[in-house]
C-alpha cells in the first residue's frame, strides 16, 4: 500500500479540487491510501472513506514566508504534511501550497540524500513528439554550481527512467549554442565536466528552442535558467492558445473552418496541456515530494497525486541514492 499525505491548503482554487482529486483516485487505485491535512469542515466529503485519515489544521503557509515562518509555523497543513513524510509514516508528500515555502520545509526537514550536493526542481514537459524531455533545475536554486549540474544530470537520468522507462536518457546542457565553447562560465565548465562524466549519455549543449523539439531526453539547466525557460515556455503556449483562438473567431469563415480542424487543435492542445503532467518534484531529497501548480484544478492535482505515486511505488529515492553513491565524478 502507498500511502502519501496531501497539503490540502493553499492553493488558489481551495481544498475541493484536492477532495474531487482524491476521491477518484482512490477508485482508480485501490493500492493506495491518504492522509489529508487541513480543515475539517472543508474535507467532510473525506469523512468515513475507507484508505482516508485526515488530519485537521487551520494554519496555511503564506506565500512569502521564509525559512524561519517555515520552521516555526509547524501547525499548518503543509508542515503537518512533511512532518508525516519526515517520520517515514507516508511515501510521499503533495502540496499546491507556496512554492518557496514547500521546497524550503521538505528540504530542511527530510534532508538531502548523501552525496547531494543541491536539491533540483523537476519536471517533465510535452515534446513535439507527443512525448516528455525532463528538466532541471526549474527553480530551486537561483545559483548554482558546476559540479551542482552534472549531479542534476545524473538525477534527471534516474527520473527519466522511472518515468518515461528510457533506458539511457540523452542529457543536453542548456546553453545559447550548440557549440562546447558557447555559454556563461558555469556553462563552459559544467560542459567540461560532462564530456568526462562516466554513467552518463552526455550529447552535449542544446539551445532553447531545441527543447522541446524532440532530440533530448534530459536538459540540465541552473535554477534560474530553467525557471526562465519554464515561464518562458508557459507564456508562449498561452499567446498561441489565444492567437489560435483569435484567428478562428475573424468571421464565418474561419468559423466554419474551426470545425473542420477542432479534432486537430483538440489534439494540439491536449498534447501541450501541463496539467496532465501534474506537477514538479524536488528531487534529492530523502522522499517523494512533488509540488502541484498553485493553480491546480482537480485534473491537475489527480495528476500531481499520480507523480507522487508512481516515483514512490518505483522508489526513486533509493533509485538516487544509488546513482549518487556510483557516479565517479560526483
Amino acid at each position: 500500500m502507498i500511502k502519501i499525505a496531501v497539503d490540502a491548503m493553499g492553493s488558489d482554487l481551495g481544498s475541493s479540487v484536492v477532495v474531487t482529486a482524491i476521491q477518484k483516485f482512490l477508485k482508480d487505485y485501490p493500492d493506495v491510501a491518504f492522509i489529508v491535512c487541513g480543515q475539517e469542515n472543508e474535507l467532510s466529503a473525506l469523512n468515513n472513506l475507507e484508505r482516508v485519515s485526515i488530519c485537521p489544521t487551520t494554519g496555511v503557509m503564506g506565500m512569502e514566508d521564509g525559512a524561519l515562518d517555515v520552521m516555526r509555523r509547524k501547525d499548518t497543513s503543509m508542515m503537518k504534511a512533511i512532518e508525516y513524510m519526515a517520520n517515514k509514516e507516508v511515501n510521499a508528500v503533495v502540496s499546491a501550497g507556496s512554492t518557496g515555502a514547500f521546497l524550503t520545509a521538505a528540504t530542511l526537514k527530510l534532508r538531502l540524500i548523501p552525496g547531494v550536493m543541491r536539491a533540483a526542481l523537476v519536471s517533465p514537459f510535452p515534446r513535439q513528439d507527443g512525448q516528455s524531455v525532463t528538466i532541471l533545475d526549474i527553480g530551486a536554486n537561483n545559483e548554482n554550481q558546476p559540479a551542482q549540474l552534472v549531479q542534476f544530470a545524473h538525477m534527471g537520468k534516474v527520473f527519466n527512467q522511472v518515468m518515461n522507462g528510457t533506458k539511457e536518457p540523452k542529457i543536453y546542457l542548456l546553453s545559447n549554442g550548440a557549440e562546447a565553447k558557447k555559454g556563461s562560465p558555469l556553462v563552459k565548465e559544467a560542459h567540461k565536466l560532462l564530456e568526462v562524466e562516466p554513467g552518463l549519455n552526455f550529447k552535449g549543449n542544446l539551445e532553447a528552442r531545441e527543447v522541446l523539439s524532440g532530440v533530448a531526453d534530459v536538459v540540465v539547466a541552473d535554477g534560474y535558467s530553467g525557471n526562465v525557460l519554464l515561464k518562458a515556455t508557459e507564456g508562449v503556449a498561452s499567446m498561441m492558445n489565444g492567437m489560435i483562438k483569435t484567428a478562428f473567431k475573424t468571421n464565418v469563415l474561419t468559423k466554419i473552418g474551426y470545425i473542420f480542424a477542432k479534432k486537430g487543435f483538440g489534439d494540439f492542445k491536449a498534447r501541450m496541456d501541463y496539467k496532465k503532467y501534474g506537477g514538479a518534484m524536488l528531487l534529492g531529497v530523502n522522499g517523494v515530494v512533488v509540488k502541484g501548480h498553485g493553480n491546480s484544478d482537480d485534473y491537475a492535482f489527480y495528476n500531481a497525486i499520480r507523480v507522487a505515486y508512481t516515483l514512490a511505488k518505483q522508489d526513486i529515492v533509493t533509485a538516487l541514492g544509488k546513482e549518487m553513491a556510483h557516479g565517479e565524478g560526483l
